[in-house]
């Protein structure tokens, strides 16, 4: 196993300049420091008293856009970091709802979503960082035309509540997050031999990508498991 992990290492070094390694490490540094923020929002909205409801997707959806409207001068990082934590507290306040109903059927399920959702995230950036240089950037096109499409079919399930329609929409969602990990993760790093070293920017990007990921597989292995109950009963 030991030349095998070492042959990984290499992998790693030999496509990925110092400078890169550095950003990434950053970047995925503060995605963790933002999932806790996310934890944090969680705990808040399912075990205090303070419950922000929609509030919080008002809040969240301000702090992400003041952050993209905040370019990075060197000087303001804490401020623009800030700024994402606040994101993912809300992002985790936002959740909550979803987490306790799930808590309700079966808590084991948050902890298989929480894994599978890390395992996949990890497989798929780790994929584009092997892969040839840019060879996912050409899934930037069919992403968002694949999302456009996904909010038109949202719009229409309001008039229609089609079970078939929200179905489509949660597994496609599935497979849109995939693809945005690999796509974000090339063109991250892409960015960086550009010369942007906006570590922030970025992190709220994947970060965006793993709770969108996490979400759908909640959902999905909700569904699965009310439809097991309901077998057995018959």
């Amino acid at each position: 196993m030991t030349p095998n992990i070492q042959t990984f290492i290499n992998s790693f070094q030999n496509r990925l300049e110092p400078p890169i390694r550095q950003h990434l490490k950053n970047v995925y540094g503060t995605v963790m420091m933002t999932s806790a923020a996310a934890c944090v929002g969680v705990y808040i909205d399912m075990y205090t008293w303070f419950q922000a409801g929609f509030l919080s997707a008002i809040i969240g959806a301000g702090l992400m856009l003041m952050l993209i409207a905040t370019p990075d001068n060197g000087k303001n990082t804490g401020l623009r970091l800030g700024y994402l934590l606040g994101f993912g507290l809300t992002s985790g306040m936002g959740m909550g709802p979803l987490l306790e109903y799930v808590s309700v059927v079966d808590p084991s399920i948050i902890v298989t979503a929480l894994l599978g959702t890390t395992l996949v995230f990890v497989c798929f950036s780790a994929a584009a960082m092997l892969a040839e240089r840019g060879s996912w950037l050409f899934l930037g096109g069919p992403l968002m035309t694949l999302l456009t499409s996904m909010s038109l079919m949202s719009l229409m399930n309001l008039f229609m509540q089609s079970h078939f329609l929200y179905q489509a929409h949660v597994y496609l969602g599935l497979v849109l997050m995939c693809g945005f990990v690999l796509f974000d993760t090339q063109l991250i790093i892409e960015k960086r031999r550009m010369g942007s070293k906006d570590f922030v920017q970025h992190a709220l990007e994947l970060f965006i990508d793993f709770i969108g990921i996490f979400r759908r597989l909640l959902i999905i292995l909700t569904q699965k498991e009310e439809q097991n109950r309901r077998r057995k009963r018959e």
